[in-house]
């Protein structure tokens, strides 16, 4: 084993997987965060700012970090994000991806890992398979190889331990700390340890995927600190992927690659980088808009934006983050007042979630909605609480679902156009806000008088949905 004075494990503590917090209140658990996160001093009087106490310039400085609503106060949504699962490194850098600065790097590009002991949650192939894959997220678009060693004392030393044991930062029991790594550096540097109280799994979701765990570890192995990009594997919490389609997103690769360059090998064809989508985009076209509880949620690819009532800066959050049950790449999606539910449409299948909660019974066929099997996917919805009415884009028709009665309305379907006039393109997503009608059409949308069907302005995507890039 590598040895390391203490001083040095101070310095190089690279990440610990959802830190506990000391149990009380839930103003302890939030003075404990700040303290352990946004470095919040035993001094909590105001600051210089007259009437602004410490407590609340860093909570005002998390939300920011987070993209949350800046209130300034331990409102529920950042309440919530102080509970979620994440890595224990101070949340120092708003910023996408970060390096630790200095010269915290690998002086080699040739690295070597053993893995010192296995878990019983699964088998030692699952567990090689698993290490193996998580370096080679990071090999695949850097000229880093890492070869496995047997015995002896390797650059990355992994290992499954709990309790303390042996680094001064000892484990914590099952649903605590999952796993810490430490900055490249002599000794300890680059070891990553996993907390065998937890249950670690190979491919389910019913726990804690080693793959998504050690991936993410390693990238602060070879000198990687994390991300505000909710979308990156260095984003401070926990995210489930699927390891045999997982592809390391953009921000990530131009971290790692800021400190080792690009993999200069032929790379055989295969998925491109994901990038996370930008508000700032004037040609992105959204995949869904919807309400819920008074927000606004506006849908692309795996993620979403939320714009609260009281403020006009979008948070964006991974789907699954918040509906973990949820599918991605969504086709549409709408809120119904009447049931207090939010429906996300994919393919021929719909999912209903009562707060985060998947209801009972879906996800099921868009069939019952009484829409006929000839409909393959609905392109967009859009819900009218005043008459419980839900409008299904198809191509270019409509159908219109009575929400009282569950049954279409009859003589649907009809063309969009004759309702909506100038609508000849197809409708994207659609919005019913404030008795208007908003009809989004690739980057674009139209708004309409719900009763008179009548267009009065075209206006772009960022209309509701405002670039934040300052």
């Amino acid at each position: 084993m590598k040895t390391i004075t203490l001083s040095f494990l101070l310095g190089l503590l690279a990440a610990v997987y959802c830190m506990p917090l000391s149990q009380g209140t839930d103003e302890q658990l939030a003075e404990n965060y700040l303290k352990k996160f946004y470095n919040l001093t035993e001094n909590s009087g105001p600051t210089a700012r007259v009437g602004i106490s410490q407590m609340t310039k860093k909570l005002i400085e998390m939300q920011k970090y987070f993209g949350l609503q800046i209130t300034g106060t331990l409102d529920a949504d950042t309440l919530n994000m102080m509970k979620k699962p994440r890595c224990g490194v101070p949340d120092v850098n708003a910023a996408h991806f970060s390096t630790y600065g200095g010269d915290l790097k690998w002086q080699t590009n040739k690295l070597t890992y053993r893995i010192e002991n296995y878990t019983p949650d699964m088998s030692q192939e699952e567990v090689d398979d698993s290490i193996e894959k998580a370096l080679q997220v990071w090999a695949k678009v850097t000229p880093l190889t890492f070869t496995k060693m047997n015995s002896g004392t390797a650059d990355i030393m992994i290992s499954f331990g709990s309790g303390a044991h042996g680094d001064y930062y000892p484990f914590d029991g099952p649903d605590g700390t999952l796993a810490h790594a430490f900055a490249p550096a002599p000794g300890i540097g680059g070891d990553a340890h996993f907390d065998e109280d937890e249950t670690f799994t190979f491919r389910s979701n019913s726990g804690y995927v080693l793959f998504m765990v050690a991936a993410h570890e390693f990238g602060h192995s070879l000198g990687l600190s994390h991300s505000n990009d909710p979308g990156a594997l260095m984003y401070p919490t926990y995210t489930y992927r699927n390891p045999d389609t997982y592809v390391l997103p953009r921000d990530d690769v131009r971290g790692i690659q800021s400190l080792y360059g690009a993999n200069t090998d032929p790379i055989p064809p295969g998925p491109t980088a994901p990038i996370t989508p930008d508000a700032c985009d004037s040609t992105m076209v959204l995949d869904a808009v919807a309400t819920l509880r008074g927000e606004m949620l506006f849908f692309k690819d795996s993620f979403f934006w939320r714009i609260y009532p009281q403020s006009s800066t979008p948070q964006q959050s991974l789907i699954t983050n918040f509906w973990p049950n949820a599918p991605e790449n969504i086709d549409a999606a709408f809120e119904s007042s009447q049931s207090d539910r939010v429906f996300l449409l994919k393919d021929q299948r719909v999912w209903a979630f009562s707060g985060y909660d998947l209801v009972h019974g879906y996800p099921k066929s868009i069939s019952s909605f009484g829409l006929p099997r000839t409909v393959k996917k609905i392109d967009a919805a859009l819900h009218n609480p005043e008459t419980g009415k839900t409008l299904f884009f198809v191509g270019t028709n409509y159908y219109s679902y009575d929400e009282t009665t569950k049954t279409l309305d009859r003589g649907f379907p009809k063309r969009v156009d004759d309702t909506f006039s100038g609508m000849t393109g197809r409708v994207t997503a659609a919005l019913q806000y404030r008795g208007f009608a908003y009809l989004y059409s690739g980057p674009y949308m139209r708004e309409y008088g719900l009763r008179s069907g009548r267009m009065l302005r075209v206006l772009e995507n960022n209309y509701f949905l405002p670039c934040t890039n300052f």
